[in-house]
């Protein structure tokens, strides 16, 4: 009963491995290098030239996984969902990661474009999830047995939602390993979530688990290779449709949290600015760069992040 759950994952790491073997000289060879800010932590100096797009690695472990766990089941609707809407923003990272590397153009697409194209994708996610899986409008509530039925509420919060959660993971990609780390924990949640409710989502879940451990094998500190917006608006994709099928968008605040402290930090950080004309709330953001000029080694913030988002996902076990 439990290798049912646990192929996918396995499907998935050891396709993501292999993958990584040929891309990563491949994409040095393409020069798709990330430039990495002058005015960051200086220890993130050496990492400039580190190839980037990398998403691509546990994309395709995670894209063969789906489809094989999806035809052994027989159950596809579902993670042929949550499939779509994980390659689908990371279309949108890579054609920003294309702009930028591959063409040479540092601003990449500009912020009303990427946002466009989220709200755009994002519509068309909830018009897919609702004609082809029935997803309605209520939700769970944590600590409580109860759904709330939002109405027609329902759409313009859950857009706000997904939006908020892909640009919650592109911020949180700053750090070796940290947005792979932090999201194959959350994934670990919604494989144990899923089993619970019965939904189809517990094997594309376990195959995002399995795929971003073979990534790690090339993304962990010191990291030979980064995710770039493909891979990281693809995590943010993956998390927000696979809890709005689960019917638990606000469980996202939760077990997301690092998300969610992530862009908040650079919305303060950025407002706070702004409004003082110059003065800052953090010694830089998003938050895991403060840390890091708190004096706090890189590994050590990537470890703290991931054992709150494991702490979170329990509580939010219980909550469920």
């Amino acid at each position: 009963m439990y290798f049912s759950y646990l192929y996918p994952g396995v499907v998935a790491f050891i396709i993501s491995v292999i993958v990584g073997i040929p891309l990563i000289p491949f994409l040095m060879r393409l020069k798709a290098g990330q430039t990495v800010r002058d005015d960051g932590p200086q220890t993130h100096l050496v990492k400039n030239g580190t190839p980037t797009m990398g998403g691509f690695i546990f994309l395709t472990g995670f894209a063969i996984a789906c489809i094989v766990a999806g035809v052994v089941s027989g159950d596809m609707k579902e993670i042929l969902v949550v499939l779509i809407g994980t390659l689908g923003f990371a279309v949108i990272g890579f054609i920003d990661d294309y702009i930028k590397v591959v063409l040479k153009r540092s601003l990449g697409l500009r912020a009303w474009q990427k946002f466009s194209l989220q709200i755009v994708l994002s519509v068309i996610l909830l018009v897919i999830m609702r004609e082809t899986i029935g997803v309605g409008s209520e939700i769970m509530v944590p600590f409580t047995s109860y759904q709330i039925d939002l109405g027609l509420l329902y759409y313009p919060l859950m857009v706000f939602a997904i939006v908020g959660t892909v640009n919650g993971s592109n911020f949180t990609d700053g750090l070796d390993g940290l947005a792979s780390n932090v999201t194959a924990v959350v994934g670990i949640f919604f494989v144990l979530a899923a089993v619970a409710l019965g939904s189809g989502t517990s094997l594309s879940s376990s195959a995002m688990v399995g795929a971003l451990a073979g990534f790690l094998v090339y993304n962990s500190h010191k990291a030979s290779v980064f995710m770039g917006d493909t891979g990281s608006l693809a995590l943010g994709g993956y998390v927000a449709v696979t809890a709005a099928i689960m019917k638990m968008p606000l469980y996202i605040i939760i077990v997301a949290f690092v998300y969610v402290a992530e862009v908040c930090s650079v919305i303060l950080q950025v407002g706070y600015f702004k409004f003082t004309h110059g003065k800052r709330i953090f010694k830089m953001a998003p938050i895991h760069h403060h840390f890091e000029l708190c004096g706090y080694k890189e590994t050590k913030v990537v470890a703290g992040f991931t054992i709150l988002t494991a702490l979170l996902c329990a509580i939010a076990l219980l909550a469920f």
